[in-house]
C-alpha cells in the first residue's frame, strides 16, 4: 500500500509530506495505482522546483518507494497550489472503489 502523509501547521500551511511504499495492485511495470501516484507526486515535486522560488528539500528511495519532501520556510501561494494539485489527484485515487485498498491519505498538524 501506498501510504501518503501530508503535514500541515495549525495555520494549515503545508511544511512538506512523506511518500512510502509500493501499490501491490499488480506486478511491477504494470501496476497504473503507483504509476499514476508516482507521476502525480513526482511531477509537483519537479513542479515546485521549476516554477517557483521556494527552497525545499527532497530525499527519496526508488526500490522503497519512499519520499520524503519538505518546506524550508512557509510555501509560496504556487507551491501551495501545486500541493494542493497533487493531493486532488491522490485522493481522487484513494476514493475510486477499485483504487481504494492501494492508497492511504493521511493529514497530520505539526
Amino acid at each position: 500500500m501506498i501510504r501518503v502523509t501530508v503535514y500541515k501547521t495549525s495555520r494549515h500551511e503545508y511544511t512538506g509530506f512523506d511518500v512510502t511504499g509500493h501499490a501491490g495492485y499488480d506486478d511491477p511495470g504494470k501496476d497504473i495505482v503507483c504509476a499514476a501516484a508516482s507521476a502525480l507526486v513526482i511531477n509537483a515535486i519537479n513542479s515546485i522546483d521549476h516554477f517557483t522560488d521556494d527552497k525545499t528539500s527532497c530525499v527519496s528511495d526508488e526500490e522503497s518507494g519512499s519520499i520524503t519532501f519538505r518546506f524550508a520556510q512557509i510555501p509560496s501561494h504556487d507551491a501551495a497550489l501545486l500541493l494542493d494539485s497533487m493531493i486532488l489527484g491522490l485522493e481522487e485515487i484513494e476514493e475510486d472503489n477499485d483504487y481504494e485498498p492501494y492508497i492511504d491519505m493521511i493529514f497530520k498538524e505539526v
